[in-house]
């Protein structure tokens, strides 16, 4: 007989080769759907406190022979040094231009709300990913020991005001043309849109770089830095890196394919 450790060791054994095998046939299918969104438009990765870099993209599509609609994939505010006066433009062109100008909500919009929900608990961890510039862009300077994260709470909500807190806090998780969906930072390949978890399209999910969207899907994103932006298997990467390398991407899709803008 059997030992019961050894059986249970086996079928576990099983079905981790069983998900890795399934896993990998996922991955081996081949995404050609083709590009098939409804109007034109442009996508702009992560801005994170760049305003001169998104001043002049910006400036780029404006040039185009005919102007998108521009969709923003979130993380507006960190790491970068102009944090403050970055929401103050995109809240003020989202009211002007309405539909024609889109901005969604990242991980980093979603860690500023859960700090002022929640600022014991939640500051050390938003500060130690960018929140100490976006603090600053606001004049707002902690020093440990002396001031509380409750009292850096109540300074920042004071400095933001309610309108753009709830502008955050409004700001949809995703946008659609045709088969193109733009997100922050990723889907479950497995699930439609409708199924997707909050903290899926914010934080991403272990499958989306690997698995193909069998659904004919196209998923524009930001969040995961890339050396360059790329369009592959039926992802459109944008993200890179502006608060680092000073280089600020937009993705301009049509159904004659992508095309890439930088604001340098």
């Amino acid at each position: 007989m059997q030992n019961p450790d050894i059986c249970d060791v086996m079928k576990r054994l099983r079905h981790l080769f069983s998900a890795f095998a399934s896993r990998q046939a996922e991955a081996s299918f081949e995404f050609d759907a083709p590009l098939r969104p409804d109007i034109p438009f442009c996508a702009i990765g992560d801005i994170h406190g760049s305003l001169p870099a998104l001043e002049l993209l910006l400036s780029k599509i404006e040039a185009l022979p005919q102007v998108p609609s521009v969709i923003c994939v979130g993380d507006y505010l960190d790491r970068g040094e102009q944090s403050a006066q970055v929401l103050d433009w995109l809240q003020r062109l989202c009211r002007d231009f309405g539909d024609g100008f889109v901005c969604l909500r990242g991980n980093h919009e979603q860690m500023c709300l859960d700090f002022l929900e929640n600022p014991e608990e939640q500051g050390e961890f938003w500060l130690r990913h960018g929140g100490l510039q976006t603090l600053a862009s606001y004049g707002i300077a902690r020093v440990p020991g002396l001031t509380s994260y409750r009292e850096v709470r109540d300074r920042l909500a004071e400095a933001m005001g309610p309108d753009l807190i709830n502008w955050i806090a409004t700001r949809p998780l995703s946008w659609q043309s045709g088969n193109v969906v733009v997100v922050h930072a990723g889907m479950d390949p497995a699930l439609s849109l409708a199924q997707q978890r909050d903290s899926v399209l914010t934080w991403g999910h272990p499958d989306f770089e690997m698995v193909p969207r069998r659904d004919g899907l196209w998923v524009v994103h930001g969040h995961t830095v890339v050396p360059e932006p790329s369009v592959s298997a039926g992802r459109i990467a944008i993200d890179t890196g502006a608060y680092a390398t000073g280089r600020l991407t937009a993705a301009h899709v049509s159904r004659d394919g992508v095309t890439f803008l930088e604001n340098l």
